[in-house]
């Protein structure tokens, strides 16, 4: 296969991928907000009174967290921190 083929070749790929992808950034944004919010309920569930089988393991995560947790509970309609000890608002 010559140079000029392949190039042809990746851009052919390359457009095809992009009109697969057309109308599902949407869909993909959702999909990962929704794993985003699980994984901070997960986190943050003893916070709010839920029982959580892994504490121990996102005890660390927090202060990485405090920032995204910010713009979780404004995604979920809260206005401000629902958690007491939690103030980023």
């Amino acid at each position: 296969m010559t140079v000029r083929a392949a190039a042809r070749l990746a851009a052919f790929f390359s457009a095809w991928d992009e009109a697969l992808q057309v109308g599902h950034a949407a869909e993909r944004q959702r999909a990962l907000e929704e794993a985003d919010d699980l994984f901070l309920l997960l986190c943050f569930s003893e916070s709010m009174g839920l029982p959580n089988p892994v504490a121990w393991h996102t005890l660390e995560l927090y202060p990485l967290l405090l920032e995204a947790f910010h713009d979780w509970h404004r995604r979920a309609g809260m206005e401000r921190s629902p958690l007491d000890h939690v103030r980023c608002c």
